[in-house]
C-alpha cells in the first residue's frame, strides 16, 4: 500500500473516530444531569474521550504519510459520517434542513483546504507564541461568557461554546505543528515544554467545550461547528503565520472566499434547524404552586324542607347548643369511678372535633304518640 493511499485510510478511520465519540459526548449530555463539563461518573463518557484521542492520533499519523491539503479535507467528513451513525445507533434522525446545512459546511470546508497550499516549515518565535496563547485564551473566555448569557436560547449556546471548543482545537494543532518543527530542527526540549503546556492545555478545554456544547442542542449543529471552525482557524494561522498561501493567485483567493461562504451558510441551516425544532416544541403545562390542592365543590346542605318530616314538623334547637357540651355531659362519670370501654373512645374520637353551634331537625319518632 502506498503512503497516500495509506494516509487516505487513517484520515477516513479517524474521521469515523471522530463522529463515534462526538454521538456518545451528545448522548451523555442529552440524558445527563447538571450543567456539566466534565461527567467524570460517567463510563460512556470515558469511552468518547478514548475515541476521539484515537481520532487525533490516527489524525496525526496520517499527516506524517500524506499532503496537509489532502488530510484536513477528509476530516471533514465526520459530520458526514455522524448523521447516519447517528440514526442507526442510538435512533437520532436528522432533518432535511440539518442535511443540507452538513453537507454546504462539508463541502465548503474541503474547497477551502484543498486550495490552501503550504508554504516552507518554520517555527513561531517566542513572542508569536505568547501572542497566539494569550489571543485564543481571551477568545475562548469571551465566548464563553457569551454562551452563559445566551442560555435561555440553546441552539445559539451550543454554537458558541462549539465555536470556542473549535478555535482551542485550532491553535492547539497549530502548536503541535511549531514543536514538531522545532522537533526536527533538533531544539532543545526546554524550549519545547511551554508549547507542549499549551497543547495540553487547548485540547483538554476543547473536550470539555465541545462536550457542553452538546447538551440541549442535538449533534448536528454544535459537530458542524466544531469541524469547521478547527481547520478554518488553523488555515487562517497558517496563512498569516506560517506564509501559507492560495493556489492559482487571484481566482484561487476568490473560490476559497466563496468556499468559505457556502461553509457558513451551512452552519447558519444548521443552527436555524434546532431554532425551529426548538420553536415548534409545546410549551410544559403550569405546575400549581406548592401548597395548592385540587378544588373542590362545597357539600351542599339539606333545606329544611328535605330534613323535615312528612308531616312537617320538627324539633329545633336552639343557636347556643354545644353539641360536645351535651356529649361530655352524657360521658361524665362518679368521682372515682373509672370510665367504661366505650365512654373512653367517645370522648377520644371527640378530642379534636372543634366546638361548633349547630342547628338540626330531629323527627319524632312517632308521629301518633306525639298527638297524643
Amino acid at each position: 500500500m502506498s503512503a497516500l493511499a495509506l494516509s487516505v485510510l487513517l484520515s477516513l478511520v479517524s474521521a469515523v473516530a471522530y463522529a463515534g465519540g462526538a454521538i456518545l459526548q451528545e448522548r451523555v449530555a442529552a440524558t445527563g444531569t447538571g450543567r456539566q463539563y466534565a461527567p467524570l461518573r460517567r463510563g460512556v463518557w470515558w469511552v468518547a474521550v478514548l475515541l476521539n484521542g484515537l481520532g487525533g492520533l490516527l489524525h496525526v499519523v496520517a499527516l506524517a504519510y500524506g499532503p496537509l491539503s489532502l488530510v484536513q479535507p477528509l476530516g471533514a467528513l465526520t459530520i458526514v459520517f455522524a448523521l447516519p451513525m447517528a440514526a442507526l445507533f442510538v435512533r437520532r434522525r436528522a432533518g432535511a434542513t440539518a442535511w443540507r446545512g452538513a453537507l454546504m459546511a462539508t463541502v465548503g470546508l474541503a474547497g477551502l483546504l484543498s486550495l490552501t497550499r503550504a508554504g516552507g516549515s518554520r517555527s513561531l518565535a517566542d513572542a508569536e507564541r505568547v501572542l497566539l496563547a494569550v489571543g485564543t485564551g481571551g477568545a475562548v473566555v469571551v465566548l464563553m461568557l457569551l454562551a452563559h448569557a445566551a442560555h435561555r436560547h440553546p441552539a445559539v449556546r451550543s454554537v458558541l461554546l462549539a465555536t470556542a471548543g473549535g478555535i482551542a482545537f485550532g491553535i492547539s494543532s497549530v502548536f503541535t505543528k511549531t514543536v514538531a518543527v522545532d522537533w526536527d530542527a533538533h531544539e532543545p526540549l526546554a524550549r519545547q515544554v511551554p508549547s507542549l503546556a499549551v497543547i495540553a492545555v487547548l485540547a483538554v478545554g476543547g473536550l470539555l467545550l465541545s462536550q457542553a456544547s452538546y447538551r440541549g442542542a442535538g449533534l448536528a449543529a454544535p459537530l458542524s461547528t466544531v469541524t469547521v471552525v478547527n481547520p478554518v482557524i488553523a488555515a487562517a494561522v497558517g496563512l498569516t503565520l506560517f506564509e501559507e498561501s492560495f493556489r492559482y493567485g487571484a481566482t484561487g483567493t476568490a473560490v476559497a472566499l466563496a468556499c468559505g461562504v457556502v461553509a457558513a451558510g451551512g452552519l447558519i441551516l444548521l443552527t436555524t434547524e434546532r431554532l425551529g425544532a426548538e420553536a415548534a416544541r409545546p410549551e410544559p403545562a403550569t405546575e400549581a404552586p406548592p401548597g395548592a390542592g385540587t378544588p373542590t365543590a362545597p357539600v351542599p346542605r339539606p333545606s329544611a324542607e328535605q330534613a323535615a318530616p312528612a308531616d312537617g314538623r320538627a324539633e329545633q334547637r336552639g343557636p347556643g347548643h354545644d353539641e360536645r357540651r351535651a356529649a361530655d355531659a352524657c360521658l361524665r362519670t362518679r368521682p372515682g369511678t373509672p370510665p367504661a370501654p366505650e365512654q373512653r373512645l367517645l370522648r377520644e374520637s371527640l378530642a379534636g372535633v372543634p366546638p361548633q353551634p349547630a342547628v338540626k331537625t330531629f323527627p319524632r319518632a312517632d308521629a301518633g304518640a306525639a298527638r297524643a
